[in-house]
């Protein structure tokens, strides 16, 4: 058998044949995503993009197939083309509002660095193109304008405006302006130096870009330092390009509300005139253009128009005669800009005069009758401004009307329309005969329902408007008597400081006469005002004065809360001494204590030298025939008949009205007091002359030792029984002692015309403090400064104790012993 040969050669290597694969379906092409071959990825991202781009359905079909994932992972392969592809697959699918969504729900710390990396310089203009797309249909969203941010996406979007292809230009600049949205997206922007290429995009051919790039620019130049940088870059100089371009007219209202926000830095306004770009500014408004331009012209005059400097430029442009004519102007939206730059160019007075002279203020009175609400509020501010401290200009508000239509408004209007009326009304009511005719169109009412507002401002001038009225008497008793005051009280318990003070600042003008001063105490602002002042946080100015015109007016209540009358608080009939009021406690009229039931406590001292006029019998009889002479018999005997009824029936004392009982004691002791004082010629002899009347009329002089057998308290009490009443007139008190005798003292010296005060001290001790100039005996003539002296009514009657001295003091505080 032979020998098995061998193997010529080695066996060939297995190898795979190129296969050619025709897929028909996108879902084919989803699968091949996952291939690692990169020329079936170049093909198969290709083929996913041009069916994405046929439209909505496909973008969601491909979502339906998962095509999301794989091609996000493929941006970041090393192959330039495949990434390419897949960016373009990718930012086609996401302008679909499902894609996006889907897009959104994945891990955008991943996805989103991985699109700003395809914005780098290496990649193709294809790629920049679908990866800004990519993001611009992402950054309206704000997790992902984070990621945006925080990955630095902003630097290289801003290199893109800059990019030959406008589709790149177009979306890096809409990013952009999603992005400045957020505060410290602008700084950035301007820290990055975004401006000057936002500039040259004015020029761009396509309008989609400039609109976008001066809306950005609107947005951005709030920023005073953007603002600096805009200024330095001639962007103003670039606006002004576009708005002398009439083939940009579309541009317009976007370049006028960049210019508006310009005019807002004083510096910039100079250097603007200087170019020229106020002149240009005046004529568009003067040139027919649309509603929105209009307005937007003028809202860059208002801009330009926050300082008195800049006004002064204005008002050589003639920018009053431009606004009056733009008052007459059919279009709401530009009288109500007009309205607005009216009030910003009020503050410089040959401004606020000659816009008065040019029949603007006629013009303004006249929107106030419009029914946009809108248009009436800016109409309110506008006069507002005018009116301020100038009273020829409130003077042309009150020629055309305008104060009936203000007062009008007070009632169904905005808060700050209703605000703003309030003010203008205060400001106007001013001047006497504008004061009257406001009155006589029920000012008053129209602004007590405004008491009842929530708003802040509505309260505070309505509050100030009636502080201004109440100068008025008559206006005071028509707030009396319409409410008025209760609403003011009510507002004392507010926690807002200005609503409190100018609550305090009203009701302090109101307690101008005695009658609103007690009206208003009755409802309890007396004790407010105490807690108030007693508050180290709440008290200030406003209230100490509200309280102090309230006491001033209502002296029973000034002594009783502060135990102290001035030389100048003058005693007068219906005063009444209740005693020092206790904390908390309200304090009461004397017709309300005189109907109280009697009791234990010390009486209510009251004061009453007036005469009470009797009418004789015969004169009412004779005047009573009169009237009745001119009826019939069978009238004059019905009458009869229930006259006799009325007789026979008792008087209620509900019925009967409360007045204060007569005093003629202490009628006789003031005319013993101008008899026998005020002949003397020295007024020391006068003043101890005095305290001997008080003290014959009071019992005499009391050793102190023996005060505690006065027994005045007792005869007190009888006298209360005797006389069924708390309230005890001070003529009738036959035994007092420190505090009775003190008030008659006070009392008889401000009916003579001798100055004196009144002061409590504790325990019920009362004293009086007088005035005296002393004679230098070498020269005999009187010191140049008073001295204070107390008068001792009590124990040496006449003599007076000279202040600081242990004599004076001994009077003023002995011990509570000596009282019973």
């Amino acid at each position: 058998m032979g020998k098995k040969g061998k193997q010529s050669g080695a066996p060939a290597k297995e190898t795979f044949e190129p296969l050619l694969i025709e897929g028909k379906t996108p879902g084919t092409g989803v699968l091949l995503l996952s291939s690692t071959e990169e020329e079936v990825l170049l093909k198969a991202s290709e083929a996913i993009y041009q069916f994405a781009e046929k439209g909505d359905d496909n973008k969601a079909s491909l979502l339906g197939l998962g095509a999301l994932e794989p091609l996000c992972q493929l941006m970041a392969h090393d192959n330039k083309l495949i990434r390419r592809n897949a960016v373009m697959a990718l930012g086609t699918m996401a302008c679909n509002s499902d894609v996006k969504i889907a897009l959104k729900k994945l891990d955008m710390s991943v996805i989103i660095p991985s699109i700003i990396n395809r914005l780098s310089g290496d990649e193709q203009v294809a790629t920049h193109e679908f990866a800004t797309l990519c993001l611009a249909s992402l950054s309206d969203d704000y997790a992902c304008k984070i990621q945006i941010f925080e990955n630095d996406g902003l630097q290289p979007l801003i290199k893109l405006l800059s990019s030959p292809d406008p589709d790149v230009k177009k979306n890096s600049v809409e990013i952009i302006f999603n992005l400045v949205q957020d505060s410290k997206h602008r700084q950035a922007l301007h820290e990055l130096g975004g401006i000057p290429p936002l500039l040259e995009l004015l020029k761009a051919d396509f309008p989609v870009i400039q609109h976008l790039a001066l809306n950005i620019l609107r947005i951005v130049s709030t920023d005073k330092d953007t603002r600096n940088t805009f200024r330095e870059k001639q962007g103003f100089e670039k606006i002004m390009e576009v708005l002398s371009n009439a083939t940009f007219s579309d541009l317009y209202d976007e370049a006028l509300e960049v210019a508006a926000n310009c005019l807002n830095d004083s510096e910039c306004v100079q250097l603007i005139h200087k170019g020229g770009g106020l002149k240009k500014l005046m004529e568009f408004v003067h040139t027919p253009n649309t509603p929105g331009v209009q307005s937007n012209a003028v809202k860059c005059i208002a801009m330009a128009a926050q300082s008195s400097e800049n006004c002064e430029l204005l008002h050589e442009q003639n920018v009053e005669k431009v606004l009056v004519e733009l008052l007459s102007d059919a279009d709401v939206s530009v009288k109500i800009d007009a309205c607005k730059a009216v009030s910003t160019t009020s503050v410089y007075l040959p401004c606020n005069n000659r816009f008065r002279e040019l029949g603007g203020i006629v013009a303004v009175v006249q929107c106030l009758n419009d029914e946009c609400s809108e248009l009436r509020e800016a109409a309110t501010q506008a006069l507002l401004n005018v009116t301020r401290s100038n009273q020829l200009n409130a003077l042309a508000v009150y020629d055309s009307g305008g104060q009936t239509i203000l007062i009008q408004l007070l009632s169904g209007s905005s808060h700050m329309t209703v605000a703003n009326s309030a003010a203008v009304l205060g400001e106007m009511a001013g001047q006497d005969v504008i004061l009257h005719s406001i009155l006589s169109n029920g000012v008053i009412q129209a602004l007590i329902e405004t008491l009842d507002s929530v708003d802040t401002k509505v309260l505070v001038n309505t509050m100030q408007c009636l502080a201004v009225l109440a100068s008025d008497e008559d206006a005071r008793e028509e707030i009396r008597n319409a409410g008025g005051l209760q609403p003011l009280v009510n507002l004392l318990h507010s926690d807002n400081e200005d609503i409190l003070d100018n609550a305090c600042l009203a009701l302090k003008a109101c307690a101008s006469d005695e009658p609103t001063t007690l009206e208003i105490c009755k409802l309890g602002a007396l004790e407010i005002l105490m807690e108030i002042n007693q508050s180290l946080d709440c008290r200030n100015g406003y209230s100490k004065s509200a309280l102090i015109s309230l006491l001033n007016l209502n002296l029973p209540a000034k002594y009783s809360l502060t135990g102290h009358l001035a030389v100048a608080d003058v005693i007068q009939d219906g005063f009444y001494d209740a005693g020092k009021a206790c904390a908390g406690q309200q304090f009461l009229t004397l017709e309300e204590l005189a109907k109280q039931p009697v009791n234990e406590k010390q009486p209510i001292i009251a004061i009453n030298t007036a005469v009470e006029e009797i009418v004789s019998e015969d004169k009412q009889t004779n005047s009573l025939a009169r009237d009745t002479g001119r009826k019939e018999d069978k009238t004059r005997k019905k009458k009869k008949d229930d006259k006799q009824k009325d007789e026979t029936r008792p008087e209620s004392p509900v019925d009967k009205p409360w007045k204060m009982m007569e005093d003629a004691p202490l009628q006789l002791l003031v005319k013993e007091a101008k008899e026998s004082v005020l002949s003397l010629e020295d007024d020391q002899e006068r003043y101890s002359a005095l305290a001997r009347l008080v003290s014959k009329a009071m019992g005499g002089a009391v050793e102190m030792e023996k005060l505690h057998k006065f027994q005045w308290m007792l005869y007190q009490s009888e006298l209360k029984f005797c006389l069924q009443s708390n309230v005890v007139p001070i003529g009738l008190i036959k035994r007092g002692i420190y505090r009775h005798r003190a008030l008659l003292f006070k009392c008889l010296a401000d009916c003579i015309g001798l100055s004196c005060t009144l002061v409590r001290g504790e325990y019920d001790r009362v004293w009086n403090e007088i005035f005296l100039f002393n004679v230098n005996s070498s020269t005999n003539e009187c010191f140049s400064q008073p001295c204070r002296y107390i008068v001792d009514l009590m124990h040496q009657p006449g003599r007076l104790l000279r202040n600081n001295t242990p004599p004076a003091e001994q009077y003023q505080t002995t011990s509570m012993n000596t009282l019973v």
